[in-house]
């Protein structure tokens, strides 16, 4: 019986980059035996102009079907970034209960650091980001719009249940990799929630006398990261801190053009979402010169929770091993690949492996 993979390219840069995860996905398939289905949806900034919504009003209960979601990227000119994630992205997160968002950083070979000192292997993170709730959450509004005492009001919003099963998959996440957790909080200026963040994390902590972990300070944390990226192992924060530091670290690494991300339900009772950080990049959207690392790396994560280990590794090596040549890179990282090239190579790369 086939897997089945729900594509959503969505804008930009999306449509391209999922269509070198597919090709990289069939590779690995072929090499494994494995039967993926695919079926693909036009849900899109696109979709929102000519109909007024990003996706129909039955999207949720049609992904229901499907084993794992594999998204492009959304966003374009002319529809509002708020628009665009409230229309598709975080709806699917919330519907399917994607409390984890699992952001993996690596410094590579070919991949130069802006940072000095930062060498490949040195660098080897994952940010796990509660993905649901906290500062993201729907609860607030607008008052007194167009009048000079207009205001706006956004409330945070933690739970015992939220905060425990984050720093419970982070917590297992460091026993599997090198044993260090680090918590991301600012329980000295934000004193209701992120106290009680503190509190519950620290109570999990109990269960794993094996994980050496500690709290950091965001404002700290984020030097730190910069500082000496190489003492971290496992990160685990808040949706607002997981996310900024996501893109700061993926930038540290060199490029966030290479960045993964899986946005999962570890339950296995509802797909779970893979997609790369980039965005859709509308400005070199059409002209060849996406890279698809980001998405390809997504696509290796997605089979690692498919349950196929050992062909998400040789995805992950293909990805690795293109780095290392200029004629498998694209120009964003000093090579002379385009989008086309650059899959042709990881798709050689896998059948090689």
């Amino acid at each position: 019986m086939p897997q089945r993979i729900a594509v959503v390219p969505g804008d930009g840069i999306g449509t391209e980059v999922t269509a070198s995860a597919r090709a990289v996905l069939d590779a690995a398939a072929a090499k494994y035996g494995l039967d993926l289905a695919y079926d693909e949806f036009d849900w899109s900034c696109q979709r929102y102009a000519e109909s007024g919504s990003m996706m129909p009003p039955d999207a949720i209960d049609v992904l229901r079907a499907y084993d794992a979601i594999l998204l492009g990227a959304v966003g374009w000119p002319g529809v509002p970034d708020h628009v665009s994630l409230w229309g598709l992205l975080i709806p699917i997160r919330r519907a399917f209960r994607q409390y984890a968002n699992v952001r993996p950083v690596k410094v590579m070979e070919g991949v130069t650091s802006p940072l000095r000192g930062a060498e490949p292997g040195g660098v080897d993170l994952v940010v796990v980001r509660e993905n649901v709730e906290g500062e993201y959450s729907e609860i607030g509004g607008r008052l007194n719009r167009g009048f000079p005492d207009e205001m706006a009001v956004q409330e945070s919003v933690f739970t015992r249940v939220g905060v425990e099963r984050i720093a419970r998959y982070a917590f297992e996440l460091a026993r599997t990799r090198r044993g260090r957790l680090t918590s991301a909080t600012k329980s000295n200026g934000i004193v209701h929630t992120l106290p009680f963040w503190d509190e519950v994390v620290a109570g999990v902590a109990a269960d794993y006398p094996d994980v050496d972990w500690d709290a950091e300070h965001i404002d700290a944390l984020c030097a730190k990261v910069v500082l000496d990226p190489g003492r971290f192992d496992v990160i685990v924060a808040s949706n607002l801190f997981g996310d900024v530091l996501s893109d700061l670290t993926a930038a540290v690494a060199g490029s966030i053009g290479i960045a993964p991300s899986a946005n999962l339900d570890p339950t296995h009772a509802s797909p779970s979402m893979f997609e790369p950080v980039h965005g859709s990049a509308p400005d070199i959207a059409g002209q060849g010169m996406a890279n698809p690392l980001g998405a390809v790396w997504s696509a290796a994560m997605m089979l690692d929770h498919l349950g196929h280990e050992a062909a998400g590794a040789d995805v992950l090596r293909a990805v690795e091993h293109s780095l290392r040549q200029p004629a498998s890179r694209t120009r964003d990282l000093g090579g002379s690949a385009d989008t086309e090239q650059a899959t042709e190579a990881l798709v050689r790369l896998v059948a090689e492996a």
